[in-house]
């Protein structure tokens, strides 16, 4: 097979992860250092959170954004820079409040959410295309404020990757496409195996494929034990992939995995099947990204 896939590291995400796993970067440095490493051992692409240095948990601070990106356009390194957009959309009800929420809920508006993609200008940036139970918490996200969220991506020259974590979200994101908010040919992700969205396997993947526009590319990844498995099917089945510690702890059972392992575990299973990854320069072109200068 002569095709290339994009291989995205997600380093570390918003989840309670830190205690789980001592290799979970949370400080900018940490995080950064933690791409570029990822990069080194392959990945086309790094998917940050930024993370509060002193608690380990959520940040929407724009400044721990701007040391991540800083340090990663400073160093020697390529890696292409999708920074997350999902911002605060945890609603938590509370039995007393419910209107209101409960300890823990953390929602941001649409402007929130986008400033540090606006502000910063990476290549791309996930945004998440509807509600979702997570858990016992519900990932909150309605539609009148992803229509603004994708307006102000378009308006800053940012590609969005559309993360649908069910079929209804595919529904709305290709409602997103035909409104004409999401500029060229778009680029869906399929996150799979997140209780309670999608399935993490290859039925599912295979469906949420056949309802995507056809000039789209895609790209789906599986949590936890299904990480690893779903790079190869994912791939085989003409996707790009994603890996990391935002999805998964461990390389192997019992075994607690760093980003450029998991990174460099996926790159052996592909080139394995003769699949090779593209390189950020390669990606670049054929997705029509910024360039790491902010030009297109």
């Amino acid at each position: 097979m002569a095709k290339k896939v994009m291989l995205t590291a997600a380093v570390t995400g918003a989840g309670d992860t830190t205690e789980k796993n001592p290799h979970v970067p949370v400080t900018p440095k940490e995080i950064a250092e933690s791409a570029i490493e990822s990069a080194k051992a392959g990945a086309t692409v790094a998917h940050v959170h930024a993370r509060d240095p002193k608690t380990g948990g959520i940040s929407h601070d724009i400044e721990h954004y701007r040391e991540i990106v800083d340090r990663i356009r400073e160093s020697e390194t390529d890696v292409i820079i999708n920074i997350t957009s999902g911002g605060g959309g945890d609603f938590i009800p509370s039995l007393d409040t419910p209107a209101a929420g409960g300890d823990g809920t953390d929602i941001q508006t649409p402007q929130e959410r986008h400033e540090p993609v606006g502000e910063l200008l990476p290549e791309m940036c996930t945004l998440d295309c509807g509600s979702t139970n997570f858990g016992n918490m519900i990932y909150m996200s309605p539609t009148d404020w992803l229509r603004e969220q994708a307006q102000l991506v378009k308006d800053s020259g940012v590609k969005p990757e559309l993360e649908c974590f069910d079929t209804g979200h595919i529904r709305f994101a290709n409602q997103l496409v035909d409104e004409g908010l999401i500029d060229g040919d778009p680029m869906y992700q399929f996150c799979l195996g997140i209780p309670w969205g999608a399935a993490s396997d290859v039925e599912t993947m295979s469906y949420m494929k056949s309802r995507i526009p056809e000039n789209a590319h895609w790209s789906a990844f599986g949590i936890g034990r299904m990480q690893l498995p779903m790079v190869t099917q994912t791939a085989l089945l003409g996707g790009n992939v994603r890996v990391g510690l935002e999805d998964n702890m461990y390389l192997k059972k019992g075994v607690l995995a760093t980003n450029e392992q998991l990174v460099d575990q996926a790159v052996q299973q592909l080139q394995t099947n003769s699949i090779d990854i593209m390189t950020p320069q390669e990606a670049r072109e054929l997705y029509n990204l910024r360039q790491p200068n902010g030009g297109k």
